[in-house]
């Protein structure tokens, strides 16, 4: 069941658009796009029928945290996993990952989240295993350069699993490409486990450093 407090969801006559703000880092996709759908500061600061529901969806697609998320009534297409499971590695800033999602930690009432979420690495977020923008705050720094090239995929797309080691990293199952911060696809492979303590030497794979910090974390 949906939290009233932090989904909110704003009605239009051929597509609903929800908002989820546990889960939203205002990243600013949304405010930027043109078209009037969002507008900062305007009540309600989203109103659907101001455009298209495929301008609806394809605005909505583009928030990378799975803070939004829409329901179709015109009866054309619900959002699709991409073709490829992907995780960028932010330049200073979280692990954004789409593709054909199941993450822990999940609810059901997050429905953005099973194609596109924003994962901590910097291990100071209060709503792990999600980023809640607290990079910043902290100061976390990390370019997102990649050395390793991984051992390959077995073929494109296919779920995705994304666990968590209790104290320790965030564990990846499936076909998966990891691009550095530059954009660069660097590493492929179909295991990997990635630093959230925020301390690796190795970022962003773990390298056990979460033990001697004391990271704590389901």
């Amino acid at each position: 069941m949906a939290d009233s407090k932090s989904v909110h969801t704003f009605s239009g006559a051929h597509v609903d658009v929800t908002w989820d703000s546990r889960l939203c880092i205002h990243v600013g996709e949304c405010g930027r796009a043109e078209g009037g759908l969002f507008v900062g500061g305007r009540k309600p600061w989203c109103q659907p029928d101001l455009v298209s529901a495929d301008e609806v969806a394809q605005v909505v697609e583009r928030c990378p945290t799975g803070a939004l998320a829409y329901t179709r009534k015109d009866g054309g297409p619900a959002e699709a996993a991409p073709a490829r499971n992907t995780v960028t590695v932010a330049n200073n800033g979280p692990l954004y990952v789409t593709g054909d999602l199941r993450v822990a930690g999940a609810a059901d009432d997050m429905p953005g989240t099973r194609t596109r979420v924003a994962l901590c690495r910097c291990g100071q977020s209060a709503n792990k295993p999600f980023c809640d923008g607290r990079h910043e705050k902290v100061g976390f720094v990390d370019r997102g350069a990649i050395g390793s090239v991984g051992k390959g995929v077995e073929g494109d797309g296919g779920v995705l699993e994304i666990k968590r080691a209790k104290n320790g990293p965030l564990l990846l199952s499936g076909n998966v490409e990891i691009r550095a911060g530059s954009g660069r696809v660097a590493w492929r492979g179909t295991k990997a486990a990635l630093c959230r303590c925020g301390q690796s030497g190795n970022k962003p794979f773990c390298d056990g450093s979460h033990a001697g910090a004391g990271f704590e974390a389901e």
